[in-house]
């Protein structure tokens, strides 16, 4: 039904993930060499037909189709008063550094997770604080030290607390449980949190996300849930976004400083992208889920079998693969940089999503399947070449 084995040349686009030099295979940023729902691309043709693209308002449609997707496929209730427009996921955090934070506050992450967070907190003048996940090693699994966490959320500097959910990297899904206990400790702490669910529709086949406003009264009334089709619908480049906010006093004042940060206007293509995407767009992200899910285990399996010396985590969720690259190097950066000259193949390595990441890289699968195995073939290369330097051939 859809083609995902299909292979568009992006070359010429102004693509970022493929601004690379002539023979460099990217599988680094989060972003699918698929072409988004059949649905999304009719409704966008739709409207650039029209000729004209003006200011745009947003309307109630808009706030239903959030509404109606977080209750049929995610179980949660949103009242669609709740729902605030925004240009996307990490403007908002920005925004919401700048107007719960003070300089000089920490802001904390649950490490490894993805870059961006830091840069957010470094780039607006705040610390970055790190309660490192625990790594399970023998069974490939990542979970939360609730200790450290507690003892890092009682620091008086620290104001904020940003959870990802599901999490980037590593692919877990915060169980009900774990999310109540983050809520609770932040509560406790009177640390406000923010949730980035921007991964929560790529989970596994039978796999289903828990919100973070799912878990309970503590965190509906302390947090702002970050939402969006953009990354599972592979619609980055049409900026947009939606921040769910319980607590009235917290969405006034996020509203206020979004809109003082001229992030909360729609542009022409966001609205009609939301409505086509939630609305009508389910059987194809199903059918990506599966898709994805062959790649994973194409990945897994070939690791096992041709490279043994480098696995997956766990992972229950997103497109993207947590390397174990312990037996081949203590420097994810410097083996990193080895990948793009002699294998040409180009993945983020670890050390970018804080400490605990120096010896993983992080694998984008979402891609058609001849280009997985090519890059699966170049990393063996480049694994094979980097130990024979180090003599371990």
């Amino acid at each position: 039904m859809f083609d995902f084995d299909k292979i568009t040349d992006r070359s010429g686009t102004y693509s970022i993930k493929w601004k690379v030099p002539e023979g460099e295979l990217p599988m680094w940023v989060a972003d699918m060499d698929f072409e988004t729902a059949p649905a999304i691309k009719e409704a966008i043709q739709k409207k650039v037909s029209h000729g004209i693209l003006g200011y745009t308002y947003v309307p109630e449609e808009w706030n239903e189709a959030y509404r109606s997707w977080w209750s049929t496929r995610h179980h949660l209730e949103i009242d669609p008063d709740w729902l605030v427009y925004s240009t996307g996921v990490i403007p908002s955090v920005s925004t919401a550094i700048r107007r719960f934070t003070a300089p000089g506050e920490k802001v904390l992450l649950q490490t490894p997770v993805y870059n961006a967070f830091f840069h957010c907190i470094q780039n607006n003048g705040r610390c970055v604080a790190e309660s490192p996940l625990i790594y399970d090693r023998e069974n490939r699994t990542y979970t939360i030290d609730f200790e450290d966490l507690d003892q890092k959320l009682s620091d008086p500097q620290t104001t904020m607390m940003i959870i990802c959910n599901p999490h980037n990297p590593t692919g877990r899904i915060w169980t009900k449980e774990e999310l109540a206990r983050m809520g609770s400790l932040a509560r406790k702490h009177d640390v406000l949190v923010i949730s980035d669910e921007i991964h929560c529709d790529m989970t596994a086949p039978g796999k289903e996300y828990t919100s973070y406003f799912s878990a309970g009264e503590e965190c509906l009334s302390n947090g702002i849930m970050l939402i969006s089709p953009t990354k599972c619908f592979n619609i980055p480049g049409i900026p947009t976004s939606a921040a769910v906010i319980p607590n009235v006093s917290v969405r006034e004042r996020f509203t206020a400083a979004l809109h003082n940060d001229c992030c909360g206007e729609a542009n022409a293509l966001a609205v009609e992208a939301v409505l086509a995407a939630f609305g009508e767009s389910a059987p194809w992200i199903d059918a990506l889920r599966e898709y994805i899910e062959e790649n994973k285990m194409t990945v897994k399996n070939y690791l096992q079998k041709e490279v043994p010396e480098v696995f997956p985590t766990h992972s229950e969720s997103t497109y993207l693969l947590w390397l174990d690259c312990m037996d081949v190097t203590e420097d994810a950066k410097a083996f990193g940089s080895f990948l793009r000259k002699e294998a040409g193949l180009f993945l983020c390595e670890g050390s970018m999503y804080g400490e605990a990441g120096r010896q993983f890289m992080r694998f984008n699968t979402a891609c058609p399947r001849e280009m997985l195995m090519e890059g699966l073939l170049r990393f063996k290369k480049g694994v094979r070449l980097w130990l024979e330097q180090a003599g371990r051939s």
